[in-house]
């Protein structure tokens, strides 16, 4: 029992003895000189998380913002306990009126309310955790619109083309052009129209003017905020004069269209029934026009309101109105102008109805 009560002892827990046989006795003894004489047992140290950084992938390249633009960067980090997290801005301690940065158990934030150019460089994130270290690098660039270019030169005007000159801005916005916008406007409209963009070179030739009208030009710097707020205009006017053009007339032969009468059409022999009106047609070619006058059986039958002539672009009728058994005969349409006559014929019955 001695044996079994120190055991418990040294091994700080209960244990539940019935009986103890000789056997039994010497048995724990031997089990408690193994254990008197092992070493003491000692609590493992807390094991810590190394500090590590995980950069989002669109800070892995430059962060480019634009002037008046809020920044603000959310840092993920690990490290039991938790580390300590600073920044620096190129190597310094950062402006704590403009930057502010808060750090919680698991990530750091940046932030600027609104961010000037003087914000771009570079920002690196320190996580300490005892001796060890982690850091991250993130490039910010601020930019804004360039400036306009210095100068702007016409140099040469002919035929219908201008070429242009003109220096690079001061002032690229901090960050590269994208080239430059060529607008013109003739003085007639005022209006400008673009007429090259995101153009590299500081040179240019303007094709394609209208002759007679004079143009003035401009240039505007671009950039990834867009194009420069204002632009240089060319002093001198590009006149697009006009050539001096002589026609020559040939000489035109008038073409004499004069001819006499000639028929086209003849008269056809017509029958009609007594009390029914009848029609007599033919055509007529003549220059200039001619005169047309009927007869009937040789004699002239103008004036008489027992018939109606007409005659229209070469087309000439006669309308018998409701003729008798003597209305019957040879008919003849006759065609005269100056130069000479032409004359058709042909023969009316009227029946008698029975």
């Amino acid at each position: 029992m001695e044996a079994a009560t120190t055991l418990e002892v040294a091994s700080g827990s209960k244990l539940q003895v019935e009986k103890a046989s000789p056997a039994d006795t010497e048995q724990p003894e031997a089990s408690l000189k193994q254990w008197v004489g092992s070493p003491t047992p000692q609590l493992l140290p807390t094991v810590e998380v190394h500090p590590k950084i995980w950069l989002p992938r669109a800070l892995r390249q430059t962060y480019i913002r634009k002037v008046g633009d809020t920044v603000n960067l959310l840092i993920p980090f690990q490290g039991k306990p938790k580390p300590r997290a600073t920044w620096t801005h190129n190597g310094c301690a950062l402006d704590t009126r403009r930057v502010s940065v808060r750090n919680g158990e698991q990530d750091s934030i940046l932030f600027i309310r609104e961010a000037q150019r003087a914000d771009s460089g570079h920002y690196q994130l320190c996580v300490q955790l005892g001796g060890l270290e982690a850091t991250a690098t993130i490039d910010i660039l601020v930019i804004e619109r360039p400036g306009p270019p210095q100068s702007i030169k016409l140099v040469d005007v002919w035929g219908s083309n201008a070429t242009l000159e003109w220096t690079p801005p001061q002032d690229t916005g901090n960050t590269t052009l994208l080239g430059y916008t060529v607008q013109k406007a003739d003085t007639k409209s005022g209006l400008w129209f673009t007429v090259l963009e995101q153009y590299h070179r500081n040179s240019c030739i303007v094709s394609d003017l209208i002759v007679g009208n004079s143009y003035a030009f401009r240039v505007f710097a671009e950039n990834q905020c867009g194009l420069s707020e204002t632009a240089p205009v060319t002093a001198d006017l590009a006149h697009i004069q006009k050539a001096a053009t002589v026609y020559k007339t040939k000489g035109f032969a008038q073409r004499d269209f004069s001819e006499a009468p000639r028929f086209t059409q003849p008269l056809a022999d017509c029958t009609t029934i007594t009390g029914y009106d009848a029609q007599l047609f033919c055509c007529v070619r003549a220059s200039p026009r001619p005169k047309i006058i009927w007869l009937k059986n040789k004699m002239d039958i103008q004036g008489n309101p027992k018939y109606r002539a007409l005659s229209h672009l070469g087309i000439c009728s006669l309308e018998i109105r409701k003729p008798g058994p003597f209305d019957g005969g040879i008919y003849t349409c006759k065609a005269v102008n100056a130069l000479g006559e032409a004359s058709v014929d042909c023969r009316v019955d009227v029946k008698t109805p029975n």
